[in-house]
């Protein structure tokens, strides 16, 4: 880490600006895990004398657009943020993304949250901060890693992750399918809708 905050700083100072991202906006008592508020005070320390912003979801949202506000116009060099940010945001100047945690998001996330840098003309770095002991965390983030085609990785982390649920609140995991499996059977789900479709048809005449 000393070593990431020094190419950080390396980048402001020629003038970029840079984003760093936390799963967790406070601390859930999840060891390893951490959260944007806790951090907050250890990367102004990190980063000075450059200046550093904040925001959150649970910020009112009058604070959340000044912050992006000052951010925009390079009177911040740094902010830290949760997900928040994944979509929506469009800084040109800022070429850095860090993101702790990274075993925490989903690859489309991630990939939405590395989709906000590179946007100007300067070259772009995305930093991923894993604790990725298992085989299939280290498997999905080097899908990050081996491309940037939002379909491949949106595909890849059905495959590793499962869909969840079609109606219900589980995000991730198989469903409790007789037959079929969304990851790889997908052709063959779509001719049977389209097949159950003109058979409906039919019978309705």
């Amino acid at each position: 880490m000393p070593k990431v905050w020094a190419f950080i700083r390396t980048q402001i100072a020629a003038g970029r600006q840079a984003y760093i991202v936390y799963p967790r906006v406070e601390d859930t008592g999840q060891p390893g895990v951490k959260a944007v508020t806790r951090e907050f005070e250890n990367a102004q320390q990190a980063l000075a004398p450059h200046r550093v912003g904040l925001i959150h979801g649970r910020l009112p949202i009058k604070e959340k657009e000044q912050v992006m506000a000052a951010f925009r116009a390079v009177a911040l060099q740094g902010l830290l943020a949760t997900s928040l940010i994944e979509v929506g945001v469009d800084v040109p100047n800022a070429t850095v993304m860090l993101i702790e945690n990274a075993e925490q998001f989903g690859l489309a996330q991630l990939h939405q949250l590395r989709g906000r840098i590179g946007r100007g003309a300067h070259e772009s770095y995305c930093i991923l901060v894993a604790a990725a002991k298992s085989r299939e965390a280290r498997q999905r983030l080097r899908v990050l890693e081996q491309t940037t085609d939002g379909f491949r990785i949106a595909e890849e982390d059905l495959k590793l992750r499962g869909p969840g649920e079609l109606l219900g609140q589980q995000q991730s995991g198989l469903p409790r399918f007789r037959f079929g499996d969304l990851a790889t059977d997908l052709p063959l789900i779509m001719l049977a809708r389209q097949v159950a479709t003109v058979s409906d048809m039919q019978d309705r005449r």
